[in-house]
């Protein structure tokens, strides 16, 4: 029988080309038209060098978006993983129906961020408001979303509700990777649940803790679905991120290559940010051994 002489690494040729043409070649295209003055639409356009990514760093309204964003990820992010840390160690431990529990924590990671905003959305504009006003609890009774101070409060809670079902996940995976022979030896000792957590359980799932934090920051520098289903940017554009402003600004707005240049300033210092963090995080997981 013949053997077949065809090289494997020829079966991940078609993935490589896929990925390429629609990852890797609108990126390049992206670049490049950064230092163009193209609209998006003209059939023509020109050269304009370093004049878009001069403009981005003179913008008010992109400082302002820059601002609403690193506010919102860094707050999110150290919600969700308290909570989520909070919630795995409580389904590890021995409680009835921790199996059903799982699940039903993890039932918002499989929701579409879309539909849970507008969902969401309507609970913040009718329901809540009607419920307060019933109440007799007129300080209480309006839209969030519809208030330049409280907006930003209406999206955390929705990001926080559907973010954390992942990281308990994660939580839950490195929690059950540390021996129950630690915790038997440091009951025998005499150590409590915060001694226990503070020189066990922490130290031990230090890496799980890293790659929660890394994901989530990413992640919330680019949170764009929920505020297009809860306030659209606004009011006022008191909740535009950055990858609304690309977004609206660069394909509604005609700035295209004005927002290519924003977009490539946001990659650069994304990427720098989650280095950094990496950086620090695993420095701490060396300490903690």
């Amino acid at each position: 029988m013949r053997k077949n002489m065809t090289p494997y690494y020829l079966m991940v040729v078609p993935a490589l080309l896929l990925f390429f043409a629609f990852h890797t070649f609108p990126v390049l295209m992206g670049i490049f038209y950064s230092f163009t003055n193209w609209d998006g639409l003209s059939k023509t356009y020109q050269m304009v060098g370093l004049k878009n990514y001069i403009s981005v760093f003179q913008d008010p309204v992109v400082y302002r978006a820059y601002w609403f964003t690193f506010k919102f990820a860094v707050l999110t992010t150290i919600i969700v993983n308290v909570i989520s840390l909070a919630v795995a160690l409580g389904l590890n431990s021995r409680i009835k129906l921790k199996n059903m529990f799982r699940a039903v924590y993890f039932l918002p990671n499989i929701l579409s961020l879309l539909i849970v905003g507008y969902i969401f959305n309507y609970i913040f504009s009718n329901m809540l408001p009607d419920i307060f006003a019933k109440m007799h609890m007129d300080s209480l009774a309006f839209n969030i979303l519809g208030s330049r101070e409280w907006a930003w409060v209406g999206i955390l809670i929705v990001t926080v509700w559907q973010a954390t079902a992942f990281n308990i996940i994660l939580y839950l995976a490195g929690l059950q990777t540390i021996p129950a022979d630690l915790y038997e030896a440091s009951s025998l000792d005499g150590a409590g649940k915060w001694k226990e957590f503070k020189h066990i359980t922490f130290p031990l799932i230090a890496p799980f803790f890293t790659i929660n934090m890394v994901l989530a920051m990413k992640n919330f520098l680019m949170v764009f679905d929920q505020i297009v289903a809860l306030t659209a940017g606004g009011p006022a554009q008191s909740t535009t991120s950055i990858s609304l402003l690309i977004f609206s600004d660069g394909f509604q707005g005609g700035s295209f290559a004005y927002q290519s240049a924003n977009a490539v300033i946001y990659f650069v210092v994304i990427v720098i940010i989650s280095a950094l963090q990496l950086r620090f995080l695993q420095r701490r997981e060396m300490s903690l051994q």
